[in-house]
């Protein structure tokens, strides 16, 4: 089937899935699924679609990915995440709140190691497998490489999203440096869960994805809409006195203590230079490989 794009319109629907019901959580989740149907116009999946999701955490993108499928297609989400990880709800409470809604009998979750899932998998394929927004929560490159090579000949697309460490709005280059700031502190707490824990930009990723056999078809940059609020979340972390605790738990070096104290001192200097204007997200890079 040839592909057709998803409305903004749709980005209510899903939210209307989402287990959280109050004014304020459907208006953030209707922000984070609009981010999501953008994705998924840009990687242009069809109808009818088999989609492999990597790193599907709570599910917020696969509801869109099931949206875009359609009755026809079907999606397998897998994560690694212990089912009781994440707050206010759990993985294990999404993911089944999802399953009893009208788009449930399109989703199929897998607690599994990626890899793993694909070794225990070895007769299944896929017309696409999806990374969005989770090469972050990797623990080094060669997680994500060993990831792309068992990938190689069982998909025929691999599409991908993450942040481009780029600004073209002013307002998200507190993201940029929060980010890059967070990244540095997280290299060197080895047991960390965070969101962010090796800071892996395009270039790299492109790197790894040729290395194991992909070749790149299509790039583009998404610039995220204020809604999408991710930005002044990593802002408020490393703005946070929990984030000085933190460099003081697991930094011993001085110069290196002085440089994370410094990147936290660039953060909110450029919040200052916003003039009050809120902190946006920094631009995503959305990409095809075949």
């Amino acid at each position: 089937m040839s592909f057709v794009p998803l409305q903004a319109a749709a980005a209510v629907k899903t939210a209307s899935y989402a287990i959280l019901q109050s004014p304020k959580d459907i208006a953030i989740e209707i922000g984070q699924s609009e981010h999501r149907i953008a994705l998924v116009n840009a990687w242009k999946i069809p109808p009818g679609s088999k989609v492999l999701e990597l790193g599907c955490g709570q599910g917020t993108c696969t509801t869109v990915l099931a949206e875009a499928v359609g009755p026809e297609g079907h999606v397998d989400a897998v994560d690694p995440g212990s089912p009781d990880y994440g707050a206010p709800f759990t993985l294990a409470q999404a993911q089944a709140h999802l399953s009893a809604g009208p788009i449930g009998d399109r989703i199929s979750w897998h607690n599994a190691d990626p890899v793993q899932f694909l070794a225990d998998n070895p007769d299944r394929g896929w017309d696409f497998v999806v990374l969005a927004h989770c090469i972050w929560y990797f623990d080094g490159p060669d997680t994500l490489r060993s990831m792309l090579a068992a990938l190689k000949g069982r998909a025929a697309s691999l599409v991908v999203a993450e942040y481009a460490l780029t600004a073209r709005e002013k307002a998200a280059v507190p993201h940029v440096l929060a980010a890059i700031a967070r990244g540095m502190l997280e290299a060197h707490n080895k047991t960390s869960s965070a969101n962010i824990r090796c800071l892996l930009g395009p270039l790299n990723i492109k790197a790894a994805a040729e290395a194991a056999g992909w070749t790149l078809t299509t790039e583009e940059t998404v610039v995220p809409d204020v809604a999408l609020l991710d930005g002044s979340w990593e802002v408020g972390e490393v703005k946070s006195k929990g984030f000085l605790n933190m460099i003081d738990e697991y930094i011993e070096d001085v110069t290196l203590k002085t440089t994370l104290l410094s990147a936290r001192e660039a953060v909110i200097g450029a919040v200052g230079l916003l003039d009050g204007e809120k902190v946006r997200t920094m631009d995503v890079w959305a990409s095809r490989f075949g």
